[in-house]
């Protein structure tokens, strides 16, 4: 720094200012200070202004996978999110969703000199009242059941369910079936609590669920077992992936969609709209979701205190051409 102040014909606190962004210097002496910079090959030691300031404007972010679309995109909004607010972000995934795991990956992550952490914890394990998170550490938890004792930031599950649901019974379709998502998968949970309450409040048949693991192969499975039941008029997928594969399941077994068979989804990914046919969906906004998450986190980080609870991020029906009345018997 001294040598590019003296280069520059400025002070090493002037330097300094024009190295952190600072205002009050001119673009006159910045362009030069930028230019001895540049000549000497001189970049400012992150590691030294993360100790002098007490801050490494680094997030960390634990996630138990990164096989579905809702944690990748999750991911990908708080990593952009990030960027905007001048911050990197350490990824630590974790095989094994245990206590012991999660210990592990605080303790990890506070080697790697982490300001605060977000956990994408779609698994149950905040439901758990063995699993604790640090004290100590800024957290706020993505797309879990965690309640108050954490910050939460989620989409309206239940309420994007009960559009799905309730737009293919004021079609005229008598009950929908549903391709659930896995039994450990709190979103899951929330979007099968979600359509089976909505069918007993309309007084409506409840069929037994199909359970899925979120991919297009397990919604494949699933359609071969739906697709000989005449009763089976509308389905609701928890994600577009088995959406996708129980479409081609209906395809190969004769069932027209919409006309046979209606189909809706879950997450609305970018290729849901070229589906055959294009894909009635509930829109998650995960940009939105990722953007809170580290509103949170950063709040907790400049204030030192965690607004504890649920925020619930809308979500919307996108109606496509997957969906139709019934057909007539």
């Amino acid at each position: 720094m001294a040598d590019v102040a003296r280069l520059a014909g400025v002070s090493s606190q002037t330097v300094s200012r024009v190295s952190n962004g600072y205002a009050g210097v001119t673009e006159e002496t910045r362009l030069e200070v930028l230019a001895a910079m540049k000549e000497l090959g001189y970049r400012p030691n992150s590691a030294a202004r993360a100790l002098k300031r007490g801050e490494f404007r680094t997030i960390g972010v634990i996630t138990f996978t990164l096989s579905t679309t809702g944690n990748v995109r999750t991911l990908e909004a708080i990593a952009t999110s990030a960027a905007q607010e001048g911050y990197a972000v350490t990824l630590l995934p974790v095989a094994v969703p245990t206590q012991d795991e999660v210990r592990g990956a605080f303790s990890r992550l506070g080697e790697l000199a982490v300001d605060a952490v977000i956990v994408i914890m779609e698994v149950h394990l905040l439901d758990a009242a063995t699993l604790s998170l640090p004290p100590h550490v800024q957290v706020v938890v993505a797309d879990s059941d965690a309640g108050d004792r954490y910050t939460v930031v989620d989409t309206d599950q239940t309420g994007g369910t009960r559009a799905a649901v309730r737009h293919l019974l004021d079609l005229g379709h008598r009950t929908v079936w549903h391709l659930a998502g896995p039994a450990e998968s709190f979103a899951a949970q929330r979007r099968a609590d979600a359509w089976r309450a909505t069918l007993v409040e309309e007084g409506r048949f409840v069929p037994p669920p199909v359970r899925g693991d979120w991919s297009a192969e397990s919604g494949y499975r699933a359609g071969l077992e739906l697709a000989p039941r005449d009763d089976c008029t509308a389905v609701f997928a928890a994600n577009d992936q088995m959406a996708l594969g129980l479409l081609r399941a209906l395809h190969e077994r004769g069932r027209e969609v919409p006309r046979d068979v209606s189909v809706i989804g879950f997450d609305d990914i970018p290729e849901s709209g070229s589906f055959l046919p294009p894909l009635t969906t509930v829109h998650q906004d995960f940009a939105e979701v990722g953007r809170r998450c580290v509103e949170g986190v950063l709040r907790q980080v400049r204030q030192g205190a965690a607004e504890r609870g649920t925020t619930l991020v809308p979500t919307r029906l996108v109606l496509r051409d997957s969906t139709a009345p019934p057909p007539s018997r």
